[in-house]
């Protein structure tokens, strides 16, 4: 972070400069603590400059002009989400800051950390990565503002995106850079995003590549499978071997993430393309806003997905199929680099994300859950990343023997608690599947759901001699452990102290169905099954539910069901979130359009502020604040019954 520290190491240049929205904490649960150290173990010098004062070029100064390029990233979340509530109030702390202080962040920093390098040193590439950049790809609906806006590659002077988890794209672009070539000939690397010149477009590409039409003939199941179409598939787009077979080595220790074979010069041909809906298409129609998306989400896989599209106003956005996931070695290799797992050392004040996830472990990345207000399966992929169970064992006993270790590892998962090891036969030669979920409505019979690897990593982790207790108390999907009697009764007998907490977001069948989550049957199944085990084991442990209030597709009488529910089955809580409407979800797309995007059906959508809190009282409607409005909206709603002093009432008189 200084120049001093950058001559300690014997550098006398930096070969690339990270600049992130966070404070820098040398931590595989920070992302910019990943790039660096995958970019250092490449053999480049990095530097980091961590919250920099984004109205002056000469914070971004600090460390000269790198070699080779700037990487600029929001941080662990999307600057908006992590400065806004959902009622877009200034949020009045930050986790990813020293002290947790906030306003060390701009709005929408991706682009103004990218005007003030440019600014600073104009002829030095800029590569943009991250949440923000990956989520904010194509033209987007923006809660701020409440309009759609340019994709962040035409909002700002970036030369290139890299989008979902990036170490390999980041590797191969610098590696490249290095070599000699220039930044704005790095067209062929998947999972990045570039842009093309207007000229070029209309001489090259305009009206050759195809132009799917908005089609409601076809909307009679709940996802499409876009790859189908004879019209917009080539099996000439890329071979199988850029997305999974290249880049492998059975060896952690080899540098085979920096191979430099991941590229393929057929996947930005014309007729490897999709063009989407354009910028002023999506930004005036709603309809042309949910058929970008549904098209967008549809090539979303890394064996079949397509090269998209995208005109704007003054230049033509192109992203390029998804990149592969990582093999097992290559997760080992990321998660066992030199990580000092702490602050860096110029701070007077401690991180509070840190505190989260200081002694927690990484064990997998991807989720197929497929929740519609999720970006992960956006960012991650559905596919599961497994790291191998000796990678992990020894990341634990390097917690255990760590300072201020008190012998309780936090948590061991990814996006969830209980996907690791799980696998689908099918996602190596044709990836996760994009005409259907694999949870909901059912689990997919194609899944292997077992959690036996799970049970092998966890009974290893219980027996390192320092580590006391092993937690789950987070992220555990209930309908894959129903499934799972072994699994459900270690749980409860080694990994729960005392709450687990499980996200059924909702317990009224229609909106749990726009949400992709499991219905209300399926908790219950889970419930009984949780409360049996701890009766057996004399153990007394308790769920915890997390509730979504606003989201898209519930309305007053589905939260009024929802308030009964809780009533009568004392699921009453204080775990609720407002809906936000965060980049490239499912439900954000909903929010926005009111069309649910893979039937193009209308949904309702709680917009005003007044329904929104309508609709959180009920989910709360035991606190007195919310007895007036409750009242108010039960009379409106001809629902008298559930005013008074009743058993069943929400309200008394």
């Amino acid at each position: 972070m200084s120049l001093s520290e950058a001559r300690a190491k014997g550098w006398d240049e930096l070969d690339i400069i990270l600049v992130s929205g966070d404070a820098y904490v040398d931590h595989p649960g920070f992302g910019t603590a990943i790039i660096g150290r995958v970019l250092e173990s490449a053999g480049f010098s990095i530097g980091v400059i961590a919250q920099p004062d984004w109205t002056k070029k000469e914070s971004f100064e600090i460390l000269g002009k790198p070699r080779l390029f700037f990487s600029v990233s929001a941080g662990n979340t999307d600057s908006l989400v992590n400065n806004y509530t959902p009622l877009l109030n200034k949020r009045e702390s930050d986790a990813y800051s020293p002290g947790g202080k906030p306003g060390l962040r701009p709005d929408r920093a991706v682009i103004s950390y990218a005007n003030r390098i440019r600014e600073a040193y104009p002829d030095v590439p800029v590569v943009a990565g991250g949440i923000e950049a990956s989520l904010r790809r194509f033209a987007e609906f923006d809660y701020l503002s409440n309009t759609v806006r340019q994709s962040v590659l035409a909002d700002a002077p970036i030369d290139l995106i890299v989008y979902g988890m990036g170490e390999l794209q980041i590797t191969e672009i610098a590696k490249r850079l290095d070599a000699g070539e220039k930044i704005e000939t790095l067209r062929d690397i998947p999972g990045t995003v570039w842009k093309m010149q207007t000229k070029e477009w209309k001489n090259d590409f305009s009206g050759k590549i195809p132009k799917p039409d908005l089609d409601l003939s076809d909307v009679d199941s709940p996802e499409i499978d876009l790859m189908d179409s004879d019209s917009i598939h080539s099996n000439s787009i890329h071979s199988n071997s850029i997305h999974f077979n290249s880049i492998h080595s059975n060896s952690i220790h080899s540098n085979s993430i920096h191979s430099n074979s991941i590229h393929s010069n057929s996947i930005h041909s014309p007729d490897s393309m999709i063009e989407l809906p354009s910028f002023a298409d999506v930004f005036e129609s709603k309809e042309q806003y949910a058929w970008a998306f549904r098209l967008i989400y549809g090539n979303q896989n890394p064996v079949t997905g397509r090269s998209l599209a995208q005109v704007h106003p003054k230049t033509v956005i192109v992203q390029n199929p998804p990149m592969r996931p990582l093999t097992e070695p290559e997760m080992d290799f990321i998660y066992e680099l030199p990580y000092t797992r702490m602050e860096h050392p110029s701070y007077t004040e401690p991180v509070p994300g840190l505190d989260v996830v200081r002694f927690s472990i990484t064990s997998h990345r991807g989720c197929f859950g497929g929740c519609s207000f999720c970006a992960i399966t956006q960012h991650q992929g559905r596919a599961i990343s497994n790291r191998s169970e000796d990678s992990i064992i020894r990341e634990a006993v390097l917690i255990s023997e760590s300072a201020g270790f008190g012998g309780i590892i936090s948590g061991v998962g990814g996006p969830s608690a209980n996907m690791y090891g799980m696998t689908c036969p099918g996602w190596e030669k044709r990836g996760a599947c994009t005409h259907k979920n694999c949870l909901v409505p059912h689990v997919c019979p194609s899944l292997r759901t077992d959690h036996s690897r799970m049970l092998s990593l966890l009974k290893r982790l219980r027996e390192i001699p320092d580590v006391k207790k092993v937690l789950t108390g987070y992220g555990v999907r209930f309908d894959l452990a129903v499934l799972d009697d072994e699994y459900l009764e270690t749980l409860c007998k080694y990994h729960v102290g005392g709450q687990l907490k499980v996200a059924p977001e909702h317990f009224c069948d229609p909106v749990t169905a726009i949400m992709r989550k499991p219905n209300r049957a399926a908790f219950e199944k889970f419930e009984n099954k949780f409360k049996e085990i701890n009766k057996r084991l004399d153990m007394k442990q308790f769920l915890v539910t997390f509730q979504i209030s606003g989201h898209p597709g519930c309305t007053i009488e589905n939260a009024i069901e929802m308030a009964e529910y809780i009533r009568d089955n004392n699921r009453y809580t204080e775990q609720v979130q407002d809906f936000t409407p965060t980049p490239m979800t499912i439900s954000t797309c909903m929010f926005h359009t009111g069309l649910n995007p893979f039937t193009m059906e209308k949904i309702h959508v709680p917009v005003t502020r007044t329904e929104k809190k309508i609709q959180r009282s009920l989910l709360q409607f035991r606190n007195p604040e919310n007895q007036k409005i409750i009242q108010e909206t039960l009379i409106k709603a001809g629902r008298e019954d559930l005013i008074g002093n009743g058993w069943n009432c929400l309200v008394k008189k």
